[in-house]
């Protein structure tokens, strides 16, 4: 398995001596990050380039005690999945309580025997790869292999919020194959599912950030969130969909427009706030979707 391949663990302790302690322990397994206080932990948490697959969280912190920072983390939907284990010298069954009420999936009383912290720590992190697995499965588009309707309604509700806390703009493209059902009833549905895998594909490697997605919405029509995207980022983008979805020359001898599969976009970029929500947002983009297709669709509106 390569470094990067390893599971992450982060070790939140504001004593250095229990850090390294368990971070030596670790090393030879997984990949560690270390925290040493309750803020830098949720920040680490948050980022995706270092979310860890678990969390091995101390109790008695200044500033901000682990509880609270536990709490934080399972009402963050973005960190809400990650495993916690509190590694506390707090030995009292109401202390222990408290831990996994608030969604801590193990409790470890210091002094700790490192074997014991190894087994706990194997255990849940494969409980959580095969979990990761399942939920992955379950938010992936069975036919083209990008994210779903599920998939994409999470991460627009997440993508909002993070865009509000950090006063980002956000944008929206929604687009739709152009004149799809003239296309499936005359070249048959396995074509159809072919156009529709393709279409996705070229959607997908036109995203240039790690961040932005791309999802099937429903039947011909996919939807992507940029984050930190302005209205004139996402009209690019949009634009270089179109490119890319009439540069792959499929022909298309029932399209109004071409002789070849084209698509309509529609755009919206905004910087959210209080009393707005993700479902206006996409109605934004719906309409200019909508206004493509008025003024002659192979077009994009914004």
């Amino acid at each position: 398995m390569k470094n990067n391949d390893r599971p992450l663990i982060l070790i939140v302790d504001d004593t250095p001596t229990n850090i390294q302690i368990l971070a030596e322990a670790l090393r030879t397994e997984y990949r560690v990050k270390v925290a040493t206080s309750g803020k830098t932990a949720l920040e680490l948490a948050d980022k995706p380039e270092s979310r860890p697959d678990l969390i091995l969280l101390d109790v008695m912190m200044p500033e901000m005690d682990g509880y609270e920072v536990c709490r934080r983390l399972k009402e963050n939907p973005a960190t809400h999945d990650i495993p916690v284990i509190f590694v506390t010298a707090k030995s009292d069954v109401t202390d222990e309580e408290q831990g996994l009420r608030l969604g801590a999936m193990d409790y470890i009383v210091k002094p700790f025997h490192l074997a014991i912290v190894k087994a706990r720590v194997e255990n849940h992190v494969n409980l959580k790869i095969k979990t990761d697995l399942l939920e992955s499965l379950a938010l992936i588009d069975g036919l083209t292999g990008i994210p779903n309707r599920r998939r994409f309604d999470e991460t627009l509700e997440s993508a909002w919020k993070r865009a509000q806390r950090e006063s980002t703009p956000l944008a929206l493209i929604m687009t739709d194959i152009d004149y799809f059902k003239p296309y499936n009833d005359n070249y048959g549905h396995g074509a159809g599912d072919h156009c529709l895998k393709t279409v996705a594909k070229a959607l997908h490697n036109s995203l240039a950030r790690p961040n932005d997605m791309v999802a099937r919405y429903g039947g011909e029509e996919f939807v992507a969130v940029l984050p930190d995207t302005d209205a004139e980022g996402a009209r690019q983008l949009a634009e270089r969909w179109c490119a890319a979805i009439a540069a792959l020359k499929l022909p298309h001898r029932f399209s109004a427009v071409a002789d070849h599969v084209t698509v309509s976009a529609g755009y919206a970029a905004l910087d959210p706030v209080h009393g707005q929500s993700p479902k206006e947002f996409l109605e934004m983009a719906d309409k200019m979707l909508y206004r493509a297709k008025e003024q002659g669709r192979n077009r994009v509106c914004g």
